[in-house]
């Protein structure tokens, strides 16, 4: 057996894509979010360009829809980066966003994604004293269970990785799989959107795999 995890930063609008296939293939997903970054009422259409393609975020109003179901967590409330504002300000982004993710979806937000995968020895303390279980990095290993500090969680390549599915036999060894990825990158483009879906129907069809949510990768090694 093989446990495949995978998480999406940013609730940007294209994650409403990601989520319906998520359900059509019974995949777990995490989705890490920002909640001062939403508009209450109001989706943000033109937020910024990414080669070329023009995305945004959802309204705060339908992100308990959108992501009813699967997991959540913490991603700062803005967007900041770690070691650039002062660890205090750092600590308050993270707590909040968890509080407010807790209180809408009424169940515990262990859960954190470093911004640009930034984090100091400080932050990562600061955190776990907090109560965040882990703190996903943008960093690729063969086996994330080799991790020293869950607070520095690598996982085993970007969903985009050319490599993914050589990546994914070698994680066998370890018995976890764990993938990321911005929803944006895959853009309007026909060919990613269906190459993401062809994951997730040949990992939903292989009777060796087994879908997590990410801060279970936490458990399997306690």
């Amino acid at each position: 057996m093989i446990k495949v995890a995978q998480c999406w930063d940013d609730g940007v609008l294209n994650d409403v894509k990601i989520a319906e296939l998520c359900r059509k293939y019974n995949a777990k997903a995490t989705f890490n979010l920002n909640p001062a970054r939403h508009k209450a009422k109001e989706r943000i259409t033109d937020q910024w360009n990414f080669k070329g393609y023009i995305t945004g975020r959802l309204a705060w109003n339908e992100i308990k829809t959108v992501f009813d179901g699967f997991e959540v967590a913490s991603h700062t409330m803005d967007h900041c980066n770690a070691g650039e504002v002062d660890d205090k300000v750092f600590l308050t982004q993270a707590v909040g966003a968890k509080n407010i993710l807790e209180d809408l979806f009424q169940k515990p937000c262990c859960g954190f994604a470093w911004p640009c995968g930034k984090y100091t020895p400080e932050t990562m303390k600061l955190l776990r004293e907090a109560g965040f279980l882990y703190g996903r990095t943008c960093e690729n290993v063969e086996n994330v269970l080799d991790c020293d500090d869950f607070m520095a969680l690598p996982s085993n390549c970007h969903v985009l990785n050319e490599n993914f599915w050589d990546i994914f036999e070698k994680a066998k060894k370890s018995g976890v799989f764990y993938f990321w990825g911005h929803s944006y990158e895959l853009m309007e483009d026909e060919k990613m959107w269906r190459e993401y879906e062809d994951k997730l129907k040949r990992l939903n069809e292989d009777p060796e795999v087994e879908w997590i949510n990410v801060v279970d990768i936490v458990k399997l090694k306690k």
